[in-house]
């Protein structure tokens, strides 16, 4: 298994990044977070000022699509920058396709400058909406180039290319990580994504609105399970892709209910139109994650909720919900988007 002393964590000040520099801390490791804070609410920066205090965390501003100004040794790059939400990335296609292919080119020319380990952190976002169930890492998706979510699909399509090419071309050890629907304390109360909308919605006792008629199916992961996952990947020799999710497939509806129910059960739940380009069914095949890493979610999906309820209770920051009307809501931010990641 491969030893850390000090690692770049691209998009270190997202979702996902947070939670990775924080495991990282926790193991000894050094940290240097790159991000340009582009699409950042108060909780980035809070979250970086909490990690600021711990001893080996270093901040770099800076937007990876233009460079990665980190002169210092490492020994394990992991690129998570990019918008990850849609409400981001359809306001910044071009920043989006840019982060994945210049941004991911300059995260590769690090680790192989330093012979350090690569991990991309990918998305089920490649399986587009998939004709085949579950998603195994040798199915090659069925994805429209020119549709709403094109700048994200195909921007982590060709970032995986490129790390492949990486891989063959340069010797460099690199590894994808396919990450599925993430989840868990630090996400943005306003990114549109489905489990933070439905718990402020039902924390502020709004009805819970649902994309379409809700049947639709997500696998959902909680966040100390997904970064224990790329943790270990690093670490290993497997070069992937490999899927990083929960395999417990459930209806958004279900999701839905499960989130009322963790906050008392006074919202009623709506539909509203549904998304386009929205996936009907998602769920990861993980033999391989289990099998080469010894990886499996451990967090049930029950306490998960919990655990992200009583965050964002706790917060006095959280928006309130919109109002009684859900078809008066903005559709992008009150749809059941794919929350990978990551961020």
């Amino acid at each position: 298994m491969r030893e850390f002393e000090r690692v770049v964590i691209t998009g270190g000040a997202g979702f996902l990044g947070r939670h990775l520099c924080a495991r990282m801390l926790g193991a000894g490791v050094e940290v240097v977070c790159v991000d340009d804070l582009s699409t950042a609410d108060d909780a980035q920066p809070r979250g970086l000022r909490e990690l600021a205090g711990r001893p080996g965390f270093h901040v770099v501003e800076a937007d990876v699509s233009r460079g990665i100004p980190v002169g210092v040794d490492i020994d394990a790059v992991f690129h998570l920058a990019s918008p990850a939400s849609p409400a981001d990335y359809t306001a910044m296609p071009l920043h989006t396709l840019r982060t994945g292919s210049a941004g991911t080119e300059h995260a590769l020319e690090l680790a192989a400058a330093r012979g350090a380990r690569f991990v991309l952190a990918s998305t089920s976002e490649v399986y587009g909406d998939p004709l085949q169930h579950p998603q195994p890492e040798s199915y090659r998706g069925n994805v429209d180039p020119t549709g709403p979510r094109s700048m994200y699909d195909e921007a982590k399509r060709y970032a995986e290319a490129l790390t492949v090419a990486y891989r063959r071309g340069h010797g460099v050890p690199t590894a994808i990580a396919r990450i599925f629907n993430t989840y868990g304390p630090g996400m943005r109360a306003g990114d549109g994504r489905m489990i933070p909308t439905f718990v402020r919605q039902a924390l502020h006792g709004a009805p819970v609105t649902v994309a379409g008629d809700g049947m639709q199916t997500r696998s959902l992961c909680y966040v100390d399970d997904t970064v224990r996952g790329l943790d270990l990947l690093a670490r290993s020799d497997v070069a992937g892709p490999v899927n990083i999710g929960g395999p417990e497939e459930l209806t958004v509806r279900a999701v839905a209910e499960r989130v009322v129910a963790a906050t008392g059960g006074r919202s009623a739940i709506h539909t509203v139109g549904a998304s386009p380009d929205d996936p009907r069914r998602r769920r990861p095949e993980i033999t391989l994650a289990r099998s080469a890493l010894g990886w499996s979610p451990e967090v049930s999906l029950d306490e998960g909720i919990e655990r992200t309820v009583r965050w964002f209770a706790g917060r006095t920051d959280v928006p309130a919900a919109a109002a009684s009307n859900p078809d008066s809501r903005q559709r992008a931010v009150e749809t059941d988007i794919p929350a990978e990641v990551e961020r």
